[in-house]
Parts: structure tokens; C-alpha cells; sequence
């Protein structure tokens, strides 16, 4: 790889000739790590352009270089970092300056702190990785993916590839999502009533932001995602958690003063209950009585390969009062952060304006990209291939927990991915977690999805959207034996 010309530069306070202190610029940029063995450097002309001296001195320091083995020369192809250069010097730990500044006083919100929801980075390498909502390379359409991304990227595309929609977005993915999607879901809907969002969590932060204030009350699942009680923590509203039983939300425990309702009715984050049909119409019930806007997070719709999917809450919603969330991250996958918003054209409009003075708009060419992958049909064909994989392993996982032992605390009654789990009392499911990784195991602690003051320590996640039905029985004998030897 070539080094940019850009990243040369002469400190004015030097001392020295002018091939001394080139001499020691590329020699310091060795030792200190930041240009690599086997990296070319500039050619002696365009370096001698760039530091504005003659190409004879940088000519001659090259050389000296040289001949100390800093670099080496390759024929008519340049100077490059040698192989048999300095290592980089090893330095220890800068002690850390007093700064003037109180950042403790100087920062005016805090966004850090509560309890991580995290997977370890490297969790394609262990074993038995029962984690939710990463991408099984095994069943992703990588090849008409990259096809569809190269057509986004040609000539015929330039434009979107190249404008700046500004609070616009592309308008064939709209139309997709208009006219293919949302009638899946029974929601009819215009294009000024979509908002393409960074993903479902984007969706969710500008939605709180449009919609509540610090007087307003919102009322949100108990459990629930972790990232949402995160956002509402941060808008400074008043928080109302309501529980959540075998059939979703429990709206009967809304308080009265709710301003806005955040429920997941397809598959509750994290237990996976679907609400059924009386129960959504009987929260749309509390909900038009209170007068409260309810968020909808239909984030996993399409897993619904167990049974037919319940109408959406937007479907049955007959005056306006509800925002929906979807998202692509969840079925194409997660680091394509695209989701959308749908809702009433007040709410949109102001969603619009508080997106485009964050981030303007989705990248172009993903948004084009995708709208050529759901056009041609490999969404759907995806769709289906997973549905078929991730009904076969939830059929082997719900057999090998029956066969160790394991207690099943929430089931989704359409599909999903995941299974919400129960320890037996006394069991930290976070230091279980632990231990389960020395043994290539890998589940998910349920504690993060509660309020930190109150989370019990005995429930967990296991997700099977990651790993191979043939692993899922060895991997749940792994985890019903930890559970039987514990402490």
C-alpha cells in the first residue's frame, strides 16, 4: 500500500539541513509504528513538490536510508518501508495530564453508564454461540447482495449514489416499502408518511425525541430492549415500566398520565410473546382513552414461520395515534443499519427535520442498493430460506432443552429466533455466562433487560439464528450441565 504525500509534513522548528530533517521524519514514522514495513513511499519527486525543496534532497536522504536499512529499493518501482527496518519502539504508559478543564462540570448530559448489553466481537469463533441478532454467513445472499450493490454503483446510478437528498430519501426504496412491504402488515401508507431511518434504533431515538419532553410520561415494557430504556433515560421523561406476561404488554397497568406507549406486539423484547388480536385492540383501547401515541417496534415480523403473523397495531389503528418501526438490519443484516418509520404526516415531518440536522439522510447507494435486493425478489427468497433453517433449529434446540432440562421462561407462538430462558433461583446467569465461555459456550445474561435497581439474576437469552441445528444439542447439554453443577 502507497503512503499519501499528504502525511509528510517538516516541523518548522527543526534543526538541521533540509535532508537531515527528512532523514529523521521518515526514520520517526518508522519507529513509531505508523508507516509499516513493506508500505511504498512517496516517489522523491512528488515528496520534493510536497515539502517544496529540490528532488536531489530528498534523493540523497532517501539513500541514507538506504543504506541504513530503513528502506529498501525495488528497481523501478520505489523506495519502500524495509523488512528488516526498526521494530517500533515500545513506550511506556503517558502519565496522564492535569487538565484544566472540569470535564465533571464542563459535560452537560451524560449518555455513558447503565448496564452494557454487549456480545464479545469475536463470538463467530466459539463453538456454540447462542447469541441473537447476528448474521449466519451460511444463509445471506452475499452474491446477489454484491450484485445489487455494483449496480447501485454504476453510471445509471450516479445520481442517487451522488446527491444529497438532503431530508429526502430514495424514492424507489420508498416506493417498496409503500407499496410491497407495509401491505404485508395490512398498513397503507403514502410516501410523505415514510421516514428511511439508520435502523430500528434510530427509528426509536427520533421518535422519543419528536414526542416526549420532560413533563411527558412514557410507558415501556418490563423487561424490554435495553438500547430503548437507554434513549428514554436520555430524553429526561418520566418513565413508567409496565410488565409484560405470556400475551405481550399488560395495558390494564398503564398509568393514566401516559404520553406515549412503546410496546413490541410481533415479538416482545426480550420474552418473545405475541400479543394476540383482543389484546392489541384492547391496548389500542387504553391508549385512545388516555390519549397516547403508541411506538410500534415490528422488529421481527418476517420470523413468523411458526404460524400466520397478527395484523400490525398500525392496521388497526383508526386515528393516527401509531408510529411504526421497522427495520431491514434485523433479516438482511445487522451492519446495515436500515430502518424505517411510519406515522401520521405531522410526526414525519418533524421526524424528517430533526434527522436531516443530525445526519441528513441514509447513504445513498445503501438505500438503492437495497431497494434493487427487495425489487428483484432476493429479499423474499431470503426470507423464506431463513424461515425454513431457523424452524428446523428452533424444532432441534426445543428438544434438547426438554431433553436437559432447560426452563423456558416466554415463547413466541409465530417463530423468532431466540428463546427467553429461567434459571433455577440462585443462579447469576451473568457469571454463568462467564463460565460458559471458557467452554466456547456463549448465551446472553438476562439482567440488562430490566431496570438495574430490580433485574433478578437468574434469566438469559438464547438465540439460534447463529449457529448450526447440528451444534444446538451439544451446546445445550454443555449449558444444562453448567446449570445442574452450579455454583
Amino acid at each position: 500500500m502507497a503512503i499519501s504525500v499528504e502525511t509528510f509534513f517538516l516541523n518548522p522548528d527543526a534543526q538541521g539541513t533540509l535532508q537531515a530533517q527528512i532523514q529523521q521524519m521518515v526514520a520517526e514514522g518508522i519507529l513509531s509504528g505508523r508507516l509499516r514495513q513493506g508500505e511504498k513511499l512517496p516517489s522523491t519527486r512528488k515528496l520534493a513538490q510536497h515539502l517544496r525543496v529540490s528532488r536531489i534532497t530528498v534523493t540523497l536522504a532517501y539513500t541514507e536510508l538506504l543504506a541504513n536499512d530503513y528502506l529498501s529499493s525495488k528497481g523501478r518501482s520505489g523506495y519502500f518501508v524495509s523488512d528488516n527496518a526498526p521494530e517500533p519502539l515500545s513506550f511506556p504508559p503517558r502519565p496522564e495530564a492535569e487538565e484544566a478543564l472540569d470535564w465533571s462540570r464542563a459535560i452537560g448530559q451524560r449518555f455513558s453508564g447503565g448496564t452494557p448489553h454487549t456480545k464479545p466481537r469475536d463470538w463467530a469463533r466459539f463453538r456454540y454461540p447462542f447469541i441473537y441478532g447476528q448474521t449466519d454467513p451460511t444463509l445471506f445472499d452475499h452474491a446477489n447482495w454484491r450484485l445489487c450493490a455494483l449496480q447501485a454503483l454504476g453510471q445509471k446510478d450516479f445520481e442517487p449514489l451522488t446527491s444529497d437528498y438532503y431530508d429526502q430519501d430514495d424514492p424507489e426504496l420508498i416506493e417498496f416499502i409503500a407499496r410491497h412491504t407495509l401491505p404485508r402488515r395490512g398498513i397503507l401508507a403514502e410516501p410523505e408518511e415514510i421516514l428511511v431511518t439508520m435502523g430500528a434504533q434510530n427509528a426509536l431515538w427520533l421518535a422519543t425525541q419528536v414526542l416526549l419532553t420532560q413533563r411527558r410520561t412514557a410507558a415501556f415494557e418490563e423487561p424490554c430492549y435495553p438500547s430503548l430504556r437507554t434513549i428514554l433515560n436520555q430524553s429526561r421523561c418520566h418513565l413508567a415500566p409496565v410488565g409484560v406476561d405470556g400475551e405481550g404488554l399488560i395495558h390494564q397497568d398503564i398509568p393514566p398520565e401516559t404520553d406515549v406507549i412503546f410496546a413490541t406486539p410481533s415479538h416482545q423484547c426480550p420474552t418473545t410473546a405475541t400479543m394476540p388480536l383482543a389484546r392489541r385492540r384492547a391496548l389500542l383501547n387504553k391508549a385512545r382513552e388516555i390519549n397516547a401515541v403508541i411506538v410500534e417496534d415490528d422488529y421481527e415480523f418476517e420470523m413468523s414461520f411458526a404460524g400466520a403473523p397478527s395484523p400490525a397495531l398500525k392496521s388497526l389503528d383508526g386515528d393516527g395515534r401509531v408510529v411504526y418501526v421497522g427495520s431491514f438490519s434485523k433479516s438482511l443484516f445487522p451492519g446495515l443499519r436500515l430502518g424505517y418509520l411510519v406515522g401520521s404526516r405531522p410526526f414525519i415531518r418533524e421526524a424528517r427535520a430533526l434527522r436531516a440536522s443530525v445526519l441528513r439522510h441514509v447513504p445513498g447507494h445503501i438505500q438503492r442498493t437495497a431497494a434493487y435486493f427487495l425489487r428483484l425478489g432476493h429479499y423474499d427468497a431470503l426470507i423464506r430460506r431463513m424461515s425454513g433453517v431457523l424452524s428446523e433449529r428452533r424444532r432441534v434446540m426445543s428438544e434438547a432443552m426438554d431433553l436437559h432440562g432447560l426452563e423456558l421462561a416466554g415463547q413466541s407462538g409465530t417463530g423468532g429466533s431466540a428463546f427467553w430462558m429461567r434459571a433455577p433461583e440462585g443462579v447469576n446467569t451473568t457469571e454463568l455466562a462467564a463460565q460458559l465461555q471458557t467452554r466456547s459456550v456463549l448465551i446472553e445474561p438476562g439482567a440488562p433487560f430490566f431496570e438495574s435497581g430490580s433485574a433478578p439474576q437468574n434469566y438469559y437469552r438464547l438465540g439460534y439464528s447463529s449457529i448450526p441445528a447440528s451444534k444446538i444439542p451439544e451446546g445445550v447439554r454443555i449449558i444444562g450441565e453448567a446449570l445442574r453443577n452450579w455454583p
